[in-house]
């Protein structure tokens, strides 16, 4: 059966751009001293800066000529595996965007998220984050294909991708993961803070999962108490039902696991949600 073996790597982010990648090379080196069959890596939301309204502009470049984009081009060509790069502020004539390339295994852009949904909150005596002061919003969903020969089980499965808080609409995640993508896996390189961390992170992953029947992995920053934006930590894998099989906790960690593609098919076929909705009756 074809397992895909995905590690996600819960960084601490630094205020110098280029101590990131270093630490992202780093952890990538451990984690395929760790699992040699790496198929799919993924970094967090902002890995490349922190994450504030105020330093959107300051780190913003433009993709896929921006120093970034090269950087994790090479990596995932060098390292020879497909690359999720978490997001990282992108330069564009009409405005900034929070953007999550992806690179297959010949360091080769085969697809981009511009997060759609902007995290707009205001909870009184807690937190107040307005991204739509200085990003756009992105306007489409975003699916693409991976393969892998690092296997022992070669494959090709397809992947959703949303940011953050593109993981509270279910919307989204339905149309990425029902025909004609009938996507296998969603991944979400997020940000939780500390608020609502602990509240909803592990159970829109599991949410997620059961409303699409599919594996849903969150990749979050590691947490530095020193920074103003706390991120929750906690990067989580959850299987097709539910499951919670692998979760990280508060610090910076190497998250591996290995999936069994077969069991996203099995479950929908056990449970056919998709040929028995009532599109009649719902929009």
């Amino acid at each position: 059966m074809p397992k895909l073996n995905i590690a996600l790597l819960q960084l601490k982010t630094s205020p110098i751009k280029h101590e990131n990648f270093t630490s992202a090379r780093r952890l990538l080196t451990q984690a395929l001293t760790k699992s040699p069959n790496l198929d799919l890596v993924v970094l967090p939301e902002c890995f490349n800066s922190p994450y504030s309204i105020k330093l959107f502009r300051q780190y913003c470049e433009p993709i896929p000529s921006g120093e970034t984009t090269h950087f994790l081009s090479n990596l995932a060509k060098e390292f020879n595996v497909n690359l999720i790069g978490g997001s990282y502020p992108e330069k564009t004539p009409e405005g900034i965007y929070n953007t999550s390339t992806v690179f297959n295994q010949q360091g080769e852009l085969i697809a981009k998220h511009r997060k759609v949904h902007l995290f707009d909150v205001d909870i009184p005596g807690k937190i107040t984050f307005q991204e739509s002061k200085v990003l756009q919003p992105g306007s489409k969903s975003t699916v693409f294909d991976i393969s892998s020969q690092r296997s022992k089980t070669p494959f090709k499965t397809t992947v959703g991708l949303g940011i953050c808080y593109d993981l509270r609409f279910p919307e989204l995640a339905h149309k990425m993961a029902r025909q004609p993508h009938s996507s296998s896996l969603l991944v979400y390189p997020g940000a939780f803070n500390t608020i609502t961390g602990p509240l909803h992170w592990e159970l829109l992953a599991r949410a997620r999962a059961v409303d699409n029947q599919c594996f849903v992995a969150l990749c979050s920053p590691a947490r530095d108490p020193d920074a103003k934006y706390l991120a929750y930590g906690h990067s989580i894998i959850v299987d097709p039902v539910g499951r919670v099989i692998a979760e990280a906790g508060e610090g910076e960690e190497i998250l591996t696991c290995e999936i069994e593609l077969d069991d996203v098919n099995e479950f929908r076929k056990n449970v056919p949600l998709n040929e028995q909705r009532r599109f009649d009756v719902y929009e």
